[in-house]
């Protein structure tokens, strides 16, 4: 059998066939231009997703089920979105509305959840009975994976660890809450970290790099800067990495998983952001003698979303 995953996106929507394994077959991509009605967006993904069998030559019979992974968050058991404020949706008929394309069972789940998922099957997180996937991009999202499962709860907001209390009265989310894990470690918080500091520091590389506009620093000009002994880079990044610590240190105290997974743009960093993660996290950790998470990138990197999203279809036709 063959699994359909949609990778929906506030930018982009991509569909793919994906084998028994997790092996991408074919890919077919669009633009989402997310303010449009949810019809014209869906009836998109449906085209996509009937591009992309007819591009891997398989029968529709064949499919078995459609996984999609959407940036907020659905209800399992209706499979409407509750809500995606990058597509500005709010109780979308999303499996009725699919179904009328491609008339098969529909599930679908936060696009993190669904990264974490694709990177147990089929990436760095593979064998793991336990894992948390991390996305560290605009915002950052949560994956939780507990006996080759995704874990979402009893109420499918249990992997919401971006917007974990990590400092109390502190910096506004736009949840509407403040302190949320993710104001501290996601790219727009080192952006905001290192502008704060350009301030202070109004010669720094990064200013430099930026061409003395403040506003053009993101978060590769953070890192380049710190990468290349910049000092308020440095102070930036370092700060960056220590509430990520603090941040992959809750996970422990709560979950103690196998291994720890950070993905996202601010994963680009690779080792040097591992490496600095690595060196701070034993100062927060309780038991310092025992063994914990291993802390590891995520390797798939754009094909998790259409993975993850398939074999959660898979899952769910299987059970």
């Amino acid at each position: 059998m063959y699994y359909i995953g949609i990778d929906l996106g506030g930018t982009n929507i991509k569909a793919g066939v994906v084998d028994e394994t997790g092996r991408i077959l074919t890919e077919a991509y669009t633009k989402t231009l997310a303010r449009r009605p949810y019809e014209d967006i869906v009836r998109d993904m449906g085209a996509c997703v009937n591009m992309a069998i007819s591009s891997a030559k398989v029968p529709v019979e064949g499919v078995a089920s459609i996984g999609i992974g959407i940036p907020g968050l659905a209800d399992a058991q209706s499979g409407r979105v509750v809500f995606c404020t990058n597509l500005g949706w709010h109780d979308i008929p999303l499996r009725e509305e699919m179904q009328k394309y491609l008339d098969r069972p529909v599930v679908i789940d936060n696009d993190a959840t669904v990264a974490g998922y694709a990177e147990s099957i089929a990436g760095v997180s593979q064998g793991c009975d336990c894992s948390v996937f991390l996305t560290l991009g605009t915002g950052t999202g949560g994956g939780i994976v507990i006996g080759g499962r995704p874990w979402t709860g009893m109420h499918g907001i249990g992997s919401e660890i971006g917007h974990m209390t990590l400092a109390a009265d502190g910096v506004p989310c736009t949840c509407g809450n403040e302190g949320c894990v993710e104001r501290y470690t996601s790219a727009t918080a080192i952006i905001r970290m290192a502008r704060e500091l350009c301030l202070t520091y109004p010669d720094s590389m990064m200013m430099q790099r930026a061409g003395g506009d403040i506003d053009r620093i993101n978060a590769k000009t953070v890192i380049d800067a710190a990468k290349a002994g910049d000092p308020a880079a440095t102070e930036a990044f370092d700060r960056y990495c220590r509430y990520l610590a603090m941040t992959i240190n809750n996970i422990i105290a709560l979950l103690d998983p196998d291994m720890i997974v950070l993905g996202g743009g601010v994963s680009h960093a690779g080792e040097f952001l591992l490496r600095k993660v690595r060196e701070k996290l034993p100062r927060f950790l309780l038991y310092k003698n025992m063994p914990y998470a291993r802390l590891e990138l995520a390797r798939l990197g754009n094909d998790a979303g259409i993975i993850g999203a398939a074999m959660i279809g898979k899952l769910a036709v299987e059970l």
